[in-house]
């Protein structure tokens, strides 16, 4: 006596369709009375399947990178999910989040509305150069002026104007600015 179509797919690992299907082409036969001899269509099963055709087990699939993983744990802890044990269901909604991001991004991309950051380096750049520029001609400018209002020495006020102004702005280079 054998076992159920359904109690064989179990023992095989497949649906109980598969086993239907392999009966109907004649791959597994059955008992007189219906049921399946677990042996004997074990053998079948090996023999008459093509299995390039057959499913790898899960094991023998290939193993998810540890950076894909890491990608998966930083987009959920970016959008407020738990990053602990990422269960597939939690790595597709990481993957439409990151969808939705960097569509977001090509969106405000065609709008114009992000800036170049090596454009935006170079700008700022070019502002802080032109200020500096700025306050070294200032005391050339004012040094002689401001002699006159106090009485004082025209050339002694020029140096201590320009001495102060490169101390302030050597201060001011120490600063160190950050585009992130």
């Amino acid at each position: 006596m054998g076992v159920s179509l359904r109690a064989y797919a179990k023992h095989r690992g497949v649906s109980d369709t598969a086993v239907r299907k392999a009966v109907k082409a004649g791959r597994i036969s059955l008992e007189p009375d219906g049921s399946v001899d677990i042996a004997k269509a074990d053998r079948q099963w090996t023999l008459n399947t093509d299995q390039s055709q057959q499913r790898k087990p899960a094991a023998a699939t290939k193993a998810v990178p540890k950076a894909a993983l890491d990608a998966v744990d930083e987009t959920l802890k970016e959008s407020g999910g738990p990053a602990a044990g990422t269960t597939y269901m939690q790595a597709r909604t990481a993957n439409e989040v990151l969808k939705a991001q960097t569509n977001r991004v090509k969106l405000q991309q065609l709008k114009q509305e992000l800036v170049d950051r090596s454009k935006a380096i170079a700008h700022v750049f070019k502002l802080a150069r032109s200020e500096r520029d700025a306050w070294l001609n200032w005391p050339s400018r004012v040094s002689a002026q401001m002699a006159a209002r106090l009485e004082v020495d025209p050339h002694t006020m020029h140096v201590v104007l320009e001495a102060s102004v490169r101390e302030h702005l050597q201060e001011l280079g120490e600063i160190q600015s950050r585009v992130d």
